[in-house]
């Protein structure tokens, strides 16, 4: 519980610097306003990112221990 609520905050927070840093080096290329509205924006952007994308190991994992579950309900049935 608490490693998946680090590996969460982790992956957010390295997904926000890595959106803010984008975000703020497209934006510098305008003004200095720019530079930190696009660095906010792609820290926003990044953080959903981060958190869509641990969302979406974490539900891909829960499927696959589902179908190997249900794999052996059946060959243990199978064994009967």
């Amino acid at each position: 519980m608490v490693r998946d609520a680090l590996t969460l905050a982790l992956s957010r927070a390295r997904f926000a610097a890595m959106g803010a840093a984008i975000g703020g080096g497209l934006g510098g290329l305008l003004s200095r306003n720019a530079a930190s509205s696009g660095a906010a924006i792609g820290a926003l952007i990044g953080a959903f990112v981060g958190e869509s994308r641990i969302g979406t190991k974490s539900r891909i994992e829960e499927w696959r221990e589902r179908g190997s579950e249900r794999v052996e309900a059946v060959r243990s049935g199978e064994s009967e």
